[in-house]
């Protein structure tokens, strides 16, 4: 079974990305459970935590199908020892909240190391850090999420992936969020079944399909390996409908939420069918 939805408003509350959800015809959403803007927010109080498990409830949500992004303010493998801890302890936080909401992940990206230590010392950085942030919370996966390679982001290879996760104690409890259009820009190519076969032949021999917990499916306003993350809608960019029909049809995916985070939410319902029609959830 494919769940596909769409990172959605929590607008007003988190209690209402479920409904935002519904809307547009999801099976599965991605959300912020505070501003991804800033360091702090109000703690979830039991009421909002009730009301949000009560609409997810309501319109068939499973914590399965549901992927929670945090901040983008946070860098796990900071160089400076400061901001590492503030990164830390906000980590932290998202982690907790997501435990208090029910969900099983936290989709986050790795790290930068701002050009002040060698990429090899920050993925263990990375990975120390979530080591030390899943001893302070439990029953939550942490979620890498690959990056386009931009700047001195770290995570844009398959074997950055598979560096933090092996320095990762608890295996139960790291995954791997895919971006197909940060996956493409970092110079593996989706371009139709025949690229997909073997840039996903790659993922599974360096990193393995058991730690791929979710997917962010957006085709590509900038070209192959140009290390620029810039989404587009699907089939009005650089990657093109071959490689969603293929991720679609490709039973390695299934049981994982996949996420539009396409440029025009307008156009979410009508992707969103056409990625079932794919799958063959609908005729």
């Amino acid at each position: 079974m494919k769940y596909i939805g769409a990172h959605v408003s929590a607008a007003g509350g988190v209690f209402n990305a479920p409904l935002n959800a519904t809307k547009i015809g999801a099976t599965a959403f991605a959300l912020f459970t505070k501003n991804q803007k800033q360091w702090k927010a109000a703690p979830l109080t039991e009421e909002v935590i009730n009301k949000f498990k009560q609409n997810c409830k309501t319109h068939n949500f499973k914590p399965e199908q549901i992927l929670p992004h945090d901040s983008y303010l946070i860098n796990l493998g900071h160089p400076e020892a400061e901001k590492l801890e503030k990164s830390r302890n906000a980590f932290i936080d998202e982690l907790q909240r997501c435990q208090q909401l029910g969900l099983v992940y936290l989709n986050f990206h790795p790290g930068t190391h701002l050009k002040k230590m060698s990429e090899d010392d920050c993925l263990s950085r990375i990975a120390e850090s979530i080591n030390l942030a899943l001893q302070q919370v439990e029953d939550v996966t942490a979620v890498i999420e690959n990056t386009a390679g931009q700047g001195s982001n770290l995570g844009y290879r398959f074997d950055h992936l598979a560096q933090i996760i092996d320095q990762v104690d608890d295996k139960s409890r790291v995954g791997v969020c895919l971006d197909t259009c940060h996956t493409f820009v970092s110079g593996y190519d989706l371009r139709g079944a025949e690229m997909c076969e073997k840039t996903f032949a790659e993922f599974e021999q360096v990193v393995g399909f058991q730690y791929l917990k979710g997917m962010h499916i957006n085709d590509s306003k900038t070209p192959f390996a140009s290390k620029v993350d810039r989404h587009a809608p699907l089939g009005a960019g650089e990657i093109g409908w071959g490689c969603f029909e293929y991720i679609m049809a490709d039973k390695r995916f299934d049981g994982i939420p996949m996420v539009l985070e396409t440029t025009n939410p307008e156009l979410w319902p009508e992707e969103i069918a056409a990625l079932k029609r794919l799958a063959g959830l609908t005729s």
